[in-house]
């Protein structure tokens, strides 16, 4: 994601440095469109606009068209859309504009009259307002207000026609409608009223809510109830056990002891059984008084037989005598304890059937009001849809009545819900059309996109190496050095650091700690590390004329003097010398004539300062290549390579001769020259294959005049302590430099 940002940043900026570079042809094709769109503005008839304005008021009268709703009525249609753009519609309709278009007797160029579509009527809501604006444009200021003005009072008179036409006809469907909905009405109550009758309904939510709470206490009435049941029956069950008789049982002894006859002869059947169980302690069965003692007994028993059955009677007696076959005359009498037990037992038993009894009358009720809150959902529904439809026939019998009293009070009425608040004045100045707007906005846009795209078509034509980066892909050397370009206003007076000598041109010694002063300290510098031999004697060429080279070879051998080295700089090209001009020296004699050996090299050469000297190119021979592909010229840079630290050449261009390409085999190596700009790639391909052909070591490329801003912004960078200029940074291989 990173590199793809990068890449489409390098992008952009090589675009925008297509546009500096081109910045005349996109200010002369935009001032061109412009000027073209303004002399077309110019041409243009002067356009008037009159205005008028409507306003749109909720009119109650307008919603008489339907039944039920306010169709026609603003505050209606606002809900579901905006009534100011149906209005609109309706003031730009062929009926509007054709009755304009007689009243005004509007005719065209021919004398014919109008077609209502070429009246052109703008109509626009203003926002946050029930006003319309209406407008017409025309060279006639008058026509443009009188159109306005016909065209609201044409639509003002058909909206109150229209209102009329409407409010009548809602009446007559009105008048039909009343019988139906009474009818309906009577119906709807009707049929609600037998349905409460039929199921004996008061108020359905009251007799719900009072039945759950109903329900509620019969519940925990019940619950209490069993409780109470469940502790008697724990109760009776213990006393049974206490009295070892049933609950008849208990009740039919306890009546018996109680009978006074009864208890009377059960006391002498006790004392009859208790002396004959004496009796047989001391006699034997058989004796008279035992036997005596046995008739009592049996007379005794018969008798408490008799009285029993007197107070039971006979089906008592029988019911006692199914429960055991005789009755003991020891149950016929009990304690107290037990009698009041028995009259417990028999209370108890009594209470618990009570309370059994009353659990199923409770259970019974609580069904009765389960069943009825079964059906109260569907009562509540069918109550419910009744009065719903009871209340929408008396909604809608409400309405009409209503409604017809409205239609009633308007048929007396003309008023629309239309009103004409401003009309049109006659206008004064001309108004801005759209026509002149979009000239004046197109021709700006216009003119940008062709001056964009003509200076990306001029900047494609143009083969010539345009930026540093370019070169530097193109001859894939190393660039060694980039020297700004030169202005001559930014640079500070001229302070000589070598001798009075030094003219002005040779920038480094009149502009100490300038751009281009640091410029070559730093391709001095490079020169020392480009390889491990010392690079003594330098070759200095380029492709094609105009790209610097004298001056770059003028100013790397002061640079080189500046140090404190022994530098002699031989002006080589002896077609176009220029080192003369430079220096401001004579030209009378120099290396053409050593090589013919006309003169000698001491009387030649020309010393500038104690470390500079020059050797100037001297009478420009017929031949200057036979002469530089020479004997005595080999053995010349040997005799300059033992007095001098540093030996500059300054060659002819390498397009068209190969002066250059000869003398840097023989040199140290070749600097080649490039401007970016001046040299194009047909020219930079014959010079570089000429390089490559002659076999000689290429040190490095320098960069000369370049326009700095015109260059990438991550390319270079410019920094200097003293503030008033910069100096490149250059970003290259391993092997090349950075300028700081």
């Amino acid at each position: 994601m990173e590199t793809r940002g990068y890449q489409e940043e390098v992008e952009i900026q090589k675009y925008w440095l297509v546009l500096k570079r081109r910045w005349p042809i996109v200010v002369g094709v935009l001032l061109a469109s412009v000027g073209l769109s303004s002399f077309i503005v110019f041409l243009q008839k002067p356009q008037y606009q009159a205005n008028g304005m409507l306003l749109f008021r909720s009119d109650r009268t307008s919603s008489l068209t339907k039944v039920g709703e306010k169709i026609g009525d603003l505050e209606s249609v606002m809900r579901e859309g905006n009534p100011l753009e149906t209005q609109a519609v309706i003031l730009k309709s062929e009926s509007i504009l054709k009755e304009v278009i007689d009243t005004l007797e509007l005719k065209d160029k021919k004398g014919n009259a109008l077609e209502p579509e070429s009246l052109k009527i703008k109509v626009e809501p203003i926002v946050g307002t029930d006003i319309l604006k209406v407008s017409y444009t025309s060279e006639n200021p008058k026509l443009a207000a009188s159109v306005v003005n016909q065209v609201m009072k044409s639509y003002v008179a058909n909206n109150i026609q229209f209102n009329r036409t409407q409010v009548l006809a809602a009446g007559e469907f009105i008048k039909k409608q009343l019988p139906q909905a009474r009818v309906e009405l009577n119906q709807a109550a009707e049929e609600l009223r037998e349905f409460k009758t039929r199921h004996k309904i008061i108020q359905l939510p009251e007799e719900a809510s009072a039945a759950i709470q109903n329900v509620a206490q019969i519940d925990d009435e019940i619950n209490q109830t069993r409780a109470a049941l469940a502790d008697m029956s724990a109760r009776e069950a213990k006393m049974r056990t206490q009295l070892n008789l049933t609950g008849e049982q208990a009740v039919e002894i306890t009546s018996i002891s109680q009978i006074p006859g009864v208890q009377e002869v059960l006391s002498e059947l006790q004392k009859v059984q208790t002396q004959l169980a004496n009796e047989k302690v001391r006699y034997t069965s058989e004796h008279p008084a035992i036997s005596e003692l046995k008739d009592q007994e049996i007379t005794l028993s018969a008798l408490l037989q008799q009285r029993v059955e007197q107070v039971l009677g006979p089906k008592g007696i029988q019911q006692v005598l199914n429960n055991q076959q005789k009755l003991a005359p020891g149950k016929l009498q009990i304690g107290k304890i037990k009698e009041n037990l028995a009259n417990e037992y028999a209370l108890i038993q009594t209470q618990r059937q009570g309370l059994e009894n009353k659990i199923q009358a409770l259970s019974n009720i609580q069904a009765t009001y389960k069943q009825r809150l079964a059906i109260l959902p569907n009562l509540e529904k069918k109550q419910g849809d009744l009065e719903r439809r009871l209340s929408i026939a008396q909604k809608n019998y409400e309405n009409l009545v209503t409604t017809l009293q409205e239609i009633e009070v308007a048929e007396k009425q003309t008023v629309g819900n239309a009103k004409e608040i401003q009309s049109a004045r006659v206008p004064k100045k001309p108004s801005l059309s759209k026509i002149t707007l979009l000239l004046a906005g197109g021709s700006v846009f216009m003119g940008l996109l062709l001056s964009i795209a003509a200076a990306f078509f001029v900047d494609l034509i143009d083969r010539t190496l345009k930026t540093v980066k370019e070169a530097e892909t193109f001859f894939g050397y190393t660039l060694l050095g980039l020297i700004p370009k030169f202005e001559s206003n930014k640079i500070s007076p001229p302070v000589n650091l070598i001798s009075e000598k030094v003219p002005s041109r040779v920038i480094v010694t009149t502009s100490p700690r300038s751009v281009i002063h640091e410029a070559y300290q730093m391709l001095q510098a490079n020169l020392k590390f480009i390889s491990h031999k010392k690079v003594r004697t330098i070759v200095v060429t380029s492709s094609v004329p105009g790209e610097g080279k004298s001056e770059v070879s003028a100013n790397l051998a002061a640079v080189l003097a500046q140090a404190e080295r022994r530098v002699l700089l031989v002006d080589a090209d002896m077609r176009k010398p220029s080192q003369h001009h430079l220096w401001n020296l004579i030209n009378s004699v120099g290396l053409s004539n050593i090589i013919v050996g006309q003169n000698q090299f001491p009387q030649t050469v020309q010393t500038v300062t104690k470390h500079l000297s020059i050797l100037t190119a001297g009478v420009q021979p017929p031949n200057p290549l036979a002469l530089i592909d020479s004997d005595r010229m080999a053995s010349l840079i040997e005799t300059f390579s033992d007095r001098y630290d540093y030996i500059v050449f300054d060659t002819p261009p390498l397009v068209g001769t190969a002066d250059a390409a000869v003398l840097g085999k023989m040199a140290d190596g070749v600097l080649l020259v490039v401007r970016p700009g001046v040299v194009d790639s047909a020219s930079a391909t014959a010079a570089k294959s000429l390089l490559e052909r002659s076999e000689a070591k290429i040190l490095g490329m320098i960069a000369n005049a370049v326009n700095v801003k015109q260059e990438p912004g991550g390319y270079f960078y410019y920094s200097n302590p003293q503030g008033g200029q910069s100096i490149a940074k250059t970003e290259i291989e391993t092997e090349q430099w950075t300028y700081k």
